[in-house]
């Protein structure tokens, strides 16, 4: 994997977005949630230090998480 591959994007605002993605640093591979802002109208989107990467061992810690919210969310 030489460059990240972008999964999903959130819009935040016009100039910010979330992207999440799958990356490889020293040759291991990892989830990525990084907030990335643009100057140009979107056409370059640049990396800001706000974010959160995660080992792929630390991905059910995650979902479950993600589970657990989503049905916190839905007895509201």
């Amino acid at each position: 994997m030489a460059e990240a591959k972008i999964l999903a994007t959130i819009e935040r605002t016009e100039t910010e977005q979330l992207q999440i993605s799958v990356s490889e640093y020293k040759g291991k591979s990892y989830f990525n949630l990084r907030i990335y802002y643009t100057t140009d109208e979107g056409a370059t989107w640049l990396p800001t230090k706000k974010g959160v990467t995660f080992a792929p061992e630390q991905l059910d810690v995650l979902e479950e998480a993600i589970q657990e919210a989503k049905q916190l969310f839905m007895e509201e």
